[in-house]
């Protein structure tokens, strides 16, 4: 087989042109032939305007970066900077209100609040694991994690009583909480049973129900004895599992041996940040794990507890309604496909001999993979309920991006031969120019949105880039508390809501971190539905059960209606955290940067040397910390900044990369892949890399880390060192 297979002005890589023709097209309803000769005339149009529009990023950084050296310091006209912006056309002219007009919304979309996650598609495990974390066990949430206590106090030999204790006091409690019963408490009850369509729980002073009738929605298992008891709180389920004969149920005076929480409702499967994938096979990788999610077939088999065991996708959860009829729960994510930016460009396609933006390959594979959960005589699992594809789109950079997206999806939607709007678009709102237009980029896809979502750490990383030249930024922690992060999270909300997502459309919040810390995780997670998000993303399963109980305690939809506060100045938003050159210590300098150093070093290392997009990553006090592209970005631009305004030198950068790359050697130390960066600096890919994502910083676009990375990833794995 030749490498490539020419057809019109395409030159598509042999392998991706047997996946598409032998697995993708067939039972789809498409034609190859038409998929590829549809995709060449699309081409033709996209092609220039993404040239144009990456163009324009270009110039208006540029403008910006004269104006700051004109102009260096703290904002002191905040008119003036506004006009200067407008005048450039980083800013839009604000038209009439508006409101979204969207329809075939899934009611985790629309209606239902709860976390989501974001995987990394190309890792099947990880697939499957979020896509079957619609349901997740509290009692593990909270045993295995240190909500309760310091996991270092909790034996390691067997299951600890006393810890386990204090889990089900947890759980007890959460029942108390958010389903009372008219009298007592669960804490007494010594049977659940369902008598007359209710349910009744019995204790040493006698009968008791729920003091709210309607929050009862079925059972499993006969009503004398059930296995099952469905309850339904703020539109989030939870199933108490009574088995006497568990470890956990034989023990407890009822016979609860789980609480099962409905906790993902949603998952992201990511082609981007959290992916490394920088040619063809790579791609092939991902969009083959979207295939098989589609087509409901997708699994591995595994070794847990010394026995093999295939996993797939989880089946719908079987219950006995009020009514005595059989019913469903649903048993996966809903899953959506987050496609790459604007900018990269993959060697997967060549058109006229260059290649092609890797966003538009995205768009038109992840859609035409779709197909097969969309198809009418699909035998699998249904995906969207109402016939819809939600794709995530990220990095797109004001209004005129948003469009341009629309115009893809229009054209794949065209090609496909689906209804217009089929293909659904998220917004992230993550860029500069995208946040200070939001309300403008909605409009642009009023008729297919269905997500805005903040993300602090992207955000920060183009807002260090956007506004280099004006000055030394503050430092890191600094940065989370400074007036424009308020600005942008109750901004992103309010538009939101002033544009009709309340019923319609998620408004979502960002990661958290530290996949370790659950207990800081509930302290301070249950912020994001209090400031009326629908969403918020979590790291792992099990943090999105713990999370979910967030949403048991607030009501999002009441929170949204209660909202009507005036929309924070754009000013505020536009307000660059900058200090004096000599307002930082040395010993805060030295601080952020081996903080920095020694994130990007261990993230990039993973990422170059193994093609690991997303990990938990060990930061300088070995604190396991979810690392990304988005947080390289940050780290990278925050040094490229105090490099240009002289708050550190080249040498001082240079030696503390050195000593944070040994260090982040150490800590590898038990990976038998791992390639060490130390002491043969200028012999590491990953060591390079990490500087010239430093010393070269102001010159990458909006300050991004992909070309980079690709250059250096692709040169591995071309070696045939990889």
């Amino acid at each position: 087989m030749t490498d490539r297979i020419q057809l019109g002005a395409l030159a598509i890589d042999a392998n991706l042109y047997e996946f598409i023709g032998q697995q993708v097209t067939p039972n789809s309803g498409i034609d190859a032939g038409h998929f590829w000769r549809g995709l060449d005339t699309a081409l033709t149009t996209l092609l220039p305007k993404n040239k144009a529009l990456l163009a324009k990023r270009e110039t208006l950084q540029q403008q910006q970066d004269e104006w700051h050296k004109a102009n260096p310091g703290p904002i002191t006209d905040s008119q003036a900077y506004l006009d200067f912006l407008e005048k450039i056309g980083y800013l839009t002219p604000l038209d009439d209100d508006f409101k979204i007009e969207i329809s075939h919304i899934d009611e985790e979309i629309a209606t239902l609040a709860g976390p989501q996650l974001v995987v990394p598609i190309n890792n099947a495990r990880y697939a499957l694991n979020a896509a079957n974390a619609r349901w997740g066990s509290l009692y593990d949430a909270l045993y295995g994690t240190n909500v309760l206590a310091d996991k270092s106090e909790v034996s390691t030999t067997g299951y600890d009583a006393a810890h386990g204790a204090k889990a089900i006091a947890w759980g007890r409690n959460f029942l108390n909480q958010h389903f009372a019963l008219k009298d007592g408490s669960y804490t007494e009850a010594t049977a659940l049973t369902i008598e007359n369509g209710q349910l009744i729980v019995t204790s040493q002073n006698g009968k008791t129900s729920l003091a709210q009738a309607n929050k009862y929605i079925g059972h499993q298992g006969s009503e004398a004895s059930p296995t099952g008891i469905v309850l339904k709180n703020n539109g989030l389920h939870i199933i108490i599992k009574i088995n006497r004969d568990n470890q956990i149920g034989s023990t407890d005076s009822a016979g609860i041996a789980d609480i099962m929480v409905e906790s993902a409702l949603s998952t992201i499967m990511d082609c981007e940040d959290s992916v490394a994938a920088v040619n063809a096979a790579e791609k092939i990788a991902v969009y083959s794990n979207w295939l098989g999610l589609m087509q409901s077939d997708l699994s591995i088999n595994m070794v847990k507890g010394g026995k093999t065991i295939t996993r797939k996708l989880n089946a719908d959860i079987e219950y006995t309604d009020i009514k005595g009829q059989a019913a469903t729960l649903k048993g996966r994510s809903l899953m959506l496909i987050r496609n790459v930016g604007h900018l990269m460009t993959s060697d997967a396609i060549l058109h006229n001999g260059s290649e092609i933006p890797e966003g538009i390959m995205d768009a038109f594979v992840t859609a035409l993979i779709a197909l097969h959960n969309l198809n009418p005589n699909h035998s699998g699992f249904k995906n969207s309920q109402h016939g819809s594809v939600y794709i995530v789109k990220p990095k797109m950079h004001g209004p005129e991006e948003v469009a341009f997206a629309d115009e893809i999806f229009l054209s794949v939607e065209n090609l496909l031969g689906l209804a217009p709007n089929t293909l659904k678009i998220g917004i992230m709102d993550e860029e500069r120019r995208t946040s200070a237009n939001l309300k403008q980029c909605i409009r642009a896809v009023k008729n297919r949105v269905f997500f805005i979502n903040t993300g602090f750490l992207d955000r920060t990383g183009d807002e260090i880039h956007s506004i280099m030249q004006a000055g030394p930024v503050v430092t890191k922690g600094a940065m989370k508390s400074s007036n424009w992060i308020k600005t942008y999270e109750q901004r992103n909300v309010q538009i939101g809501l002033d544009c009709g997502f309340k019923g319609q459309a998620q408004i979502g919040k960002g990661m958290w971190a530290m996949p370790d810390e659950m207990a800081d995780m509930m302290a301070q997670k249950i912020g994001h539905p209090n400031a009326g998000a629908s969403t918020a993303w979590v790291p792992s399963p099990t943090a999105a059960t713990l999370h979910a109980t967030h949403y048991h305690q607030v009501n999002v939809a009441e929170v949204q209606t209660a909202i009507d506060g005036d929309l924070p100045p754009l000013k505020d938003l536009l307000n660059i955290p900058i200090v004096g050159k000599n307002s930082l210590s040395q010993a805060e300098i030295e601080h952020d940067l081996a903080m920095s150093a020694q994130s990007i070093l261990g993230y990039v290392v993973r990422w170059i040397d193994q093609g690991i997009g997303c990990s938990k990553v060990p930061d300088i006090n070995d604190i396991g910390l979810m690392e990304d592209r988005a947080t390289l970005r940050i780290s990278s631009q925050h040094i490229a900044n105090w490099l240009l305004h002289e708050v550190c030198s080249e040498a001082q950068v240079m030696q503390i990369m050195q000593d944070m790359a040994a260090k982040v050697d150490g800590q590898n130390a038990g990976d038998a892949a791992y390639i060490n960066m130390s002491p043969n600096f200028d012999n590491s890919l990953a060591f390079t890399a990490s500087c010239a994502l430093i010393f070269e910083g102001i010159n990458q676009p909006s300050g991004y880390t992909e070309p980079i990375l690709h250059a250096k990833r692709y040169a591995l794995l071309k070696s045939g060192q990889a």
